[in-house]
């Protein structure tokens, strides 16, 4: 009885020991792509999963380095992501390997492996990452075959007709939208004869440009003119309200046009305003207003 307790302590001790318990990796995978149909040029990656336990840190020294491997061989990025998992650390490695062999017929290649070290306080440890087989094909055949037309050659698959019948509906709105677009815009800005309404102030504009405060008898003719033209008839002070129900943008500026008609008034009738500069610059800056408003901008 004695020598069987002996032997169960011996081996749960030889148990509490054993590697599986201290493995540094708790999860070690490596995903390839197929092994097969490779051409000069291409590209191959391998993608490496590693989950380990905590206080476990990958050495990224070990990896192999960027650059060429061999004659046919190189690395052209070694990609390391690094998160938390478990207490422990979770690595996604990506490598891009390119290969530039050129066989004269199909040939076995082999990626070489590595081993991944690992530092565990003073200690380190390692991950062997196998070899990786593969194969790659020639570009053409060794031997060129002839027909009577001369040198044997594989045509091209034939591309896929597209289909442009969207792109010319699109192309006709786009079309027509820039169209309409551009109609608006020269109607708005006075450039249409046949909406000579919305070109009243600017042509108002002008002649009050070329007056001066000695020709205040022309600077207000000028400003009742276009008032008139716009309203198909005569605009007086006491008439205002019809004139913005029938034009309502003009209400903002019902400040401005009250003063214009005193103004008026008392320059035609009394006679005893001041023509000045300040009274011309006031009934410019209305006609500009009227200007904005008629091309819509206000």
């Amino acid at each position: 009885m004695r020598n069987v307790w002996l032997f169960l302590s011996l081996s749960l001790t030889l148990l509490g020991c054993s590697d599986t318990l201290t493995q540094p990796v708790r999860k070690f995978e490596v995903l390839t792509p197929r092994p097969f149909g490779y051409v000069i040029g291409d590209v191959i990656v391998h993608k490496i999963i590693i989950e380990t336990r905590p206080g476990i840190l990958l050495q990224p020294s070990s990896l192999p380095t960027q650059g060429a491997i061999n004659r046919w061989l190189n690395l052209n990025e070694a990609i390391i992501t690094e998160t938390e998992s478990d207490g422990g650390h979770k690595y996604h490695i990506t490598l891009n390997y390119q290969i530039f062999y050129a066989p004269l017929e199909v040939k076995m290649l082999t990626l070489p492996g590595f081993e991944m070290a690992f530092s565990m306080g003073s200690k380190s440890v390692g991950q062997t990452v196998p070899p990786w087989h593969f194969t790659v094909s020639p570009l053409r055949e060794l031997a060129v075959r002839k027909d009577a037309g001369g040198e044997y050659m594989r045509p091209d698959a034939q591309a896929e007709a597209i289909n442009a019948d969207s792109t010319v509906t699109g192309f006709a709105l786009s079309l027509s939208i820039a169209l309409l677009s551009a109609a608006r815009l020269a109607s708005l800005y006075g450039f249409w004869p046949f909406f000579r309404r919305r070109n009243i102030f600017k042509q108002a504009l002008r002649k009050l440009d070329a007056l001066s405060a000695d020709d205040m008898d022309q600077v207000l003719t000028t400003m009742h003119q276009a008032l008139n033209s716009l309203n198909g008839q005569p605009v007086f002070k006491h008439r205002l309200d019809i004139f913005y129900r029938k034009y309502p943008n003009y209400r903002q500026l019902g400040r401005e046009l009250n003063w214009f008609f005193e103004y008026s008034s008392r320059y035609f009738f009394i006679g005893t305003e001041n023509s000045g500069n300040v009274n011309l610059e006031k009934i410019k800056k209305l006609c500009q207003n009227c200007r904005e408003i008629e091309r819509g901008s206000r």
